[in-house]
């Protein structure tokens, strides 16, 4: 039989999100990948099943103990059934990928078991010209975005060649009772305290050093400067509403050798692009909803991982965020792209990420009740501003073709969980060649979440343009004609929202432009 995984302790970040989650806010990360053929049901239940040793938290449930005496453990299901996490789902006709962004919706506004191990899938068939579909869901207390990579890659095959699955010596769950549970628990509880108040005063201690250090002292001056820009940001955009449940799910992609010739030919990195596209396509759509972008500021929260070689193929959560202030109203697409890696560049060499991590030390050194009153209690609490606008997060995947039982992967389209007052997420992820955009909203918060998928296309190819990069995506007729309607919209928005006082101050983010390309 194989060996039981036994009990063991979520970290204070992993136990986070399970405070968190509500029903408006299920808190899972997913993917919807498109396959060249319908994928075997049978074939491929049995292929997940003959890798599940490989993935322990597949076949463990999270127990939060009573009264929150201590963090949440892991603990093995006696009552495992796959048949319970795998399930197949047929398409309505004709289907299309409106169809299938439905079903995705419907299935990402649920919240996982929590009486089960917390994942699932959903095998899709009757997708047109003969294609399969697979809808991953995986609750974000069990992996972040790497690791959540890193699964899909064990669960699906690097060649198109099915193996026959061995079959596995049957699997016996260690038993748990309640006195060792709860002794368990203090335990951990006091281990994390312990560790995270070290982690506070490693962390206090290398911003005091760095405070006395010339150089370092230099980049947190940097990092001041853009203070006011930071708390400028926090002005709800139109999708800053509190969240019901039911969730909208659309995407997009980009030939990654577009993205590279841009990077090339006006500089920044790959995430620096992304932002770029993705701001300028925020502002279109706030001036769709007839709102000003003078002097206004968005507020993009990037997830930072911390690890380190071969921590990826772990599960759990070990990231930090980012969080950047980046200017609306600067039209000249290469100018934007300037002005989000200079903040980029400033925000990482003062050390941002580190500050928030001092943030979550703090919090993982307080006793675990006190740990889960807090998490459960935030979402209640109204902030007059939001704490930010949107998050971003951009995940590197797999270079090279993935396979399910023969079928090869053509598409992946990645989700960051959305909540509370966060109406929209966007997650980025490279696979195969190409960089896929996934856009969650909420139903009542964003209901046309499809046109700033259509503004991020459009944003991408004028950056194109602007970096004379001469091949981008090529799109269908139906597409242009959709973006070239959704920019007479703007127009027409743009009318209704009155000019800025002629004797403003301005700054550096709305300096004149000397070039504004319009969208085609």
């Amino acid at each position: 039989m194989d060996k039981p995984v036994g009990r063991s302790c979520l970290s204070p970040v992993d136990a986070a999100f399970l405070y968190l989650e509500r029903k408006e806010s299920p808190l899972h990360i997913a993917s919807v990948s498109i396959f060249d053929g319908p994928v075997p049901f049978k074939e491929f239940v049995a292929s997940i099943r003959s890798k599940l040793h490989l993935v322990p938290r597949y076949r463990q449930i999270a127990v939060i103990p009573a009264w929150n005496v201590g963090l949440p453990t892991w603990e093995d299901d006696r009552h495992f059934d796959i048949r319970r996490h795998i399930f197949r789902e047929t398409l309505e006709a004709p289907g299309g990928e409106k169809e299938l962004e439905a079903l995705a919706g419907r299935i990402l506004s649920t919240m996982l078991d929590r009486k089960k191990p917390l994942w699932d899938i959903h095998v899709v068939d009757g997708l047109k010209d003969g294609r399969g579909a697979i809808i991953w869901r995986m609750h974000h207390a069990l992996a972040d975005g790497i690791s959540g990579t890193e699964i899909q890659k064990v669960m699906l095959d690097a060649t198109p060649a099915v193996a026959v699955a061995s079959r596995k010596p049957r699997y016996r769950p260690a038993r748990a009772t309640a006195q060792g549970r709860t002794e368990d628990s203090i335990f951990h509880g006091l281990r994390s305290s312990f560790e995270g108040l070290l982690a506070l005063e490693n962390g206090l201690l290398s911003f005091g050093q760095a405070l006395l250090d010339d150089e370092k002292r230099n980049e947190l001056t940097g990092l001041f400067k853009l203070l006011p820009e930071l708390a400028a940001s926090v002005e709800r955009l139109p999708f800053n509403k509190p969240c019901g449940g039911e969730r909208k799910f659309c995407w997009t992609e980009f030939n990654f050798a577009d993205l590279q010739a841009v990077r090339d030919a006006l500089g920044g990195k790959v995430n620096d692009v992304v932002l770029a596209v993705l701001t300028r396509a925020l502002a279109r759509y706030v001036k769709l909803h007839g709102e000003s972008v003078v002097n206004r500021f968005v507020r993009i929260v990037c997830p930072v991982s911390l690890r380190q070689g071969e921590q990826g193929k772990g599960s759990g959560n070990q990231i930090t965020f980012l969080p950047v202030a980046l200017p609306m109203d600067v039209r000249n697409p290469a100018r934007l792209l300037e002005k989000v890696t200079s903040r980029m560049e400033t925000m990482k060499r003062s050390g941002a990420a580190n500050l928030v991590g001092l943030l979550a030390a703090w919090i993982a050194s307080a006793p675990a009740p006190l740990q889960a009153l807090l998490w459960r209690t935030l979402p209640d609490i109204i902030f007059p501003v939001p704490l930010l606008n949107l998050i971003c997060t951009n995940v590197s995947g797999s270079p090279v073709p993935l396979y399910a039982v023969g079928k090869r992967m053509i598409a992946s389209y990645p989700q960051v969980p959305i909540g509370y007052d966060l109406g929209v997420g966007v997650a980025v992820s490279s696979y195969d060649g190409k960089l896929f955009v996934g856009l969650l909203a909420d139903a009542h918060a964003a209901p046309d979440v499809n046109q700033l998928r259509d503004f991020i296309v459009d944003a991408f190819q004028e950056l194109c343009r602007s970096a004379s990069v001469k091949k981008a995506r090529d799109f269908s007729r139906a597409s242009k004609k959709i973006a070239a309607q959704a920019m007479k919209m703007v127009n027409a928005a743009e009318a209704l929202v009155p000019p800025p006082v002629k004797d403003a101050p301005q700054t550096a983010a709305t300096e004149p432009e000397a070039v504004h390309v319009h969208a085609a």
